[in-house]
């Protein structure tokens, strides 16, 4: 009997290291180009604000609202997303939106004038947001818990990951084949990525399992290896009146998830305000400040580059010494590394300076929705997350706006440097007042052993 209960458990096992690979191989691709599709802007901007013959004339303030339209419309798709996805499940929601954005980034490349670029702009970021929220789910449910914010490190490195593929492909490729080629790059998913995963994604055998399929989630349990949690009302009855109430947002508002709901939302905005603040407008600060175009990209390298790898250890410390304490420290890094670039040090150590900075934006969000996905359970996980990106992603709406103004008004770069370290300091006041068990898987999580 030993023996057959250690056969299943290693079956069990190499089942779940395969479609872990695979699931997480897949949602990494998907981010990859969901960051790319939102940061590749920050690329072409000093293109658009130097030629009004790509789109028309365009002023800096301008180009920090047109910045802004993508991450707006990012804000309704990961509402959206919460809205729905608890319903329609994780599978329907990552394919949908995965072509939605590749359409946008294909129109993008063949458009010809400013309103249109930002129309387009915002109908792009609907289909990133979305996928962006329900990918965390994705993954919390597929992912051993005390492994969940590593592989969220992995897969949500792809936003930052996205700033490097774009701030590489202006460097190598921009001058060939310009700024439409950069959107077009973005548009490849819809041919290379979305037919292998319609094919093999399959659904959540947790979320299966919390809407009443029980049949088909211990099929897909069974042929992932995945663990299924111990049964409970909300499993059992999900169809009764008070289950449907507790799913997706509705469930966010009760005491049992209002106070972390709410520190999650302020965590991510301070974050997401960083990202696309600095992905923006960095490579045209560091122009005006006398820095070669070269240069200029080297920084956004620098800056997603720095996410990539700090963003890595830095899950590894969540893992192992919680999820809150890794992101005030990451966010303490990257207010402390702007206010250092305002004292003008040399290149290389400006350079290693934005790289720190990156740590704080992008690293510090793929720590955040980790956290976010530890601290729900299956029925409103992709609601918490929709709602950590969405609030999120109103610092992504004001980041760009408020370096468009202060760029627009020739505001010394410094004042720049120093309105992102503000925002470093306000994500880690904000940190300070979460609690390590705000991130504690719930007893309905808990796996069947």
């Amino acid at each position: 009997m030993t023996t057959d209960l250690t056969g299943r458990s290693r079956t069990q096992a190499r089942r779940q290291r395969k479609a872990l690979r695979w699931i997480v191989g897949f949602a990494a691709v998907a981010v990859l180009f969901d960051g790319y599709a939102l940061l590749v802007y920050g690329a072409v901007v000093p293109t658009l604000l130097r030629d009004p013959g790509q789109i028309g004339a365009l002023t800096p303030g301008q180009a920090g609202a047109v910045g802004s339209y993508a991450l707006m419309g990012a804000l309704v798709g990961a509402l959206a997303a919460g809205a729905v996805g608890d319903r329609v499940g994780r599978r329907r929601m990552m394919l949908a939106n995965l072509a939605w954005f590749s359409l946008g980034m294909g129109l993008t490349s063949v458009v010809t004038s400013v309103t249109a670029f930002g129309l387009l702009r915002f109908f792009t970021g609907i289909g990133a947001g979305a996928v962006m929220s329900t990918v965390g789910a994705l993954i919390a449910e597929f992912s051993p818990p005390d492994r969940r914010n590593f592989y969220n490190a992995i897969v949500y490195s792809g936003v930052p990951g996205g700033g490097v593929m774009a701030a590489l492909l202006a460097i190598l490729t921009s001058d060939a084949i310009g700024w439409r080629g950069l959107f077009l790059i973005g548009a490849l998913p819809l041919v290379l990525v979305l037919p292998v995963a319609a094919l093999r994604l399959p659904e959540s055998p947790r979320w299966l399992l919390a809407r009443g399929h029980a049949d088909k989630a211990h099929e897909v349990a069974r042929q992932t290896g995945t663990s299924l949690p111990a049964p409970t009302v909300a499993t059992a009855a999900p169809h009764d009146s008070q289950a449907r109430e507790r799913i997706g947002f509705a469930a966010l508002a009760t005491r049992r998830y209002a106070r972390v709901t709410v520190l999650l939302g302020f965590m991510s905005f301070s974050a997401v305000a960083l990202i696309y603040g600095l992905n923006t407008w960095l490579p045209e600060i560091m122009g005006r400040g006398g820095h070669g175009k070269a240069y200029a990209f080297a920084f956004l390298l620098a800056l997603n580059g720095g996410a990539i790898i700090g963003g890595m250890i830095a899950s590894r410390c969540a893992d192992r010494f919680g999820p809150q304490r890794a992101i005030g420290t990451t966010f303490a890094l990257a207010a402390v590394s702007l206010v250092l670039l305002t004292l003008a040090p040399p290149t290389a150590v400006m350079l290693g300076l934005v790289a720190v900075a990156g740590v704080g934006g992008s690293g510090t969000q793929v720590l955040i929705l980790g956290f976010a996905s530890n601290s729900y359970d299956t029925l409103a996980r992709a609601a918490g997350l929709a709602w950590c990106d969405g609030f999120g992603r109103l610092g992504g709406i004001l980041g760009p706006l408020a370096g468009g103004a202060l760029v627009g008004a020739g505001v010394p770069s410094l004042y720049t440097f120093y309105l992102f370290a503000g925002v470093g300091l306000l994500g880690v006041l904000v940190t300070a007042f979460a609690s390590r068990s705000d991130a504690a898987p719930t007893a309905a999580e808990q796996p069947v052993l």
